[in-house]
């Protein structure tokens, strides 16, 4: 790690504003997630972007070298719902993976957008070219690619203002009471299982989702819902927690998870409403839910 002695100049600034200061080449965007990645320590400690720092203390940040990776572009069909010259929204299939990871060097949404589009912003690097905000592998729906940095910047400031707006519709088991409830738990990773997260005090995050009831049925319910923060697995964990989890959901469905549908958790982000980073006005963007989840819901009493 490298380390630096905070100076009076910078006295009582944050964190994140004083690594963006003296390092102008990396974007705030970036520096966040060298943050919350664990890679900066204030006094030997982990830190918040928030912190504000005293003359005297010692800065120590790391930035992962990005090993190469071979990420080729393939020739996979997309279903492109809207595209300029700044932004890219796709209706992802589910099953995709959306950027390359380990064991998922192929086939994934981003080496189908570089067989698209070879102009994309760099922010994220080499293995998330312009992916702005990510959503699982078997969770479908719209997705919002960044063709530039500046329009990148702009999108994850939305996307860190709330002024994004994400709504998904998924099926739950169980039938819910109420017809509308917002759900305000804290969300970080599950120490018993590293792949899961959960709700929890400890290392976690403020996470909000808000659902309205669409339909109830004789064991489940259709619900639409609004994200207000973006946490991982956000609306799979609250969900489960409340005890309604999403049909089909592997890793928080518990016991029969697959009773009703075997590919993945029945969640799909059908709206998404941003502001255009060029011509500044609102854009709303809209897509239908995929046959194999109405073919459930049609068969469902």
């Amino acid at each position: 790690m490298e380390k630096y002695k905070v100076l009076d100049v910078y006295k009582n600034m944050r964190l994140d504003k004083y690594l963006v200061a003296i390092f102008p080449s990396k974007s705030r965007n970036y520096i966040s997630k060298i943050i919350e990645e664990g890679n900066c320590l204030v006094n030997n400690n982990p830190a918040k972007a928030s912190l504000k720092l005293k003359v005297g203390d010692e800065v120590s940040v790391e930035f992962p070298i990005e090993k190469p990776l071979d990420v080729t572009s393939e020739d996979i069909p997309l279903n492109i719902i809207y595209e300029d010259e700044d932004i890219l929204i796709i209706d992802k299939p589910q099953g995709m993976v959306v950027h390359p990871s380990l064991g998922h060097h192929e086939h994934t949404l981003v080496n189908a957008i570089l067989h698209h589009c070879s102009d994309l912003s760099g922010i994220n690097g080499v293995i998330r070219p312009g992916i702005v905000h990510r959503i699982d592998k078997d969770t479908s729906g719209l997705i919002c690619v960044a063709k530039n940095d500046k329009a990148h910047n702009y999108l994850a400031e939305q996307l860190k203002d709330h002024s994004m707006s994400r709504t998904y519709i998924a099926l739950v088991r169980g039938v819910i009471k109420e017809n509308h409830g917002t759900i305000n738990m804290p969300i970080g990773r599950d120490e018993r299982n590293r792949q899961k997260m959960a709700v929890t005090r400890k290392n976690a995050k403020e996470a909000i989702t808000n659902f309205n009831v669409i339909k109830r049925y004789s064991d489940n319910t259709l619900i639409e819902c609004h994200l207000v923060t973006g946490r991982t697995h956000q609306i799979r964990v609250h969900l489960s927690y409340i005890g309604y989890p999403v049909e089909g959901d592997p890793l928080y469905g518990g016991r029969h998870y697959d009773k009703l549908y075997s590919g993945g958790q029945l969640l799909t982000a059908v709206k998404l409403k941003l502001i255009h980073p060029r011509t500044k006005k609102e854009m709303e963007f809209e897509t239908k839910l995929p046959s194999y989840f109405q073919e459930i819901l049609d068969n469902l009493i």
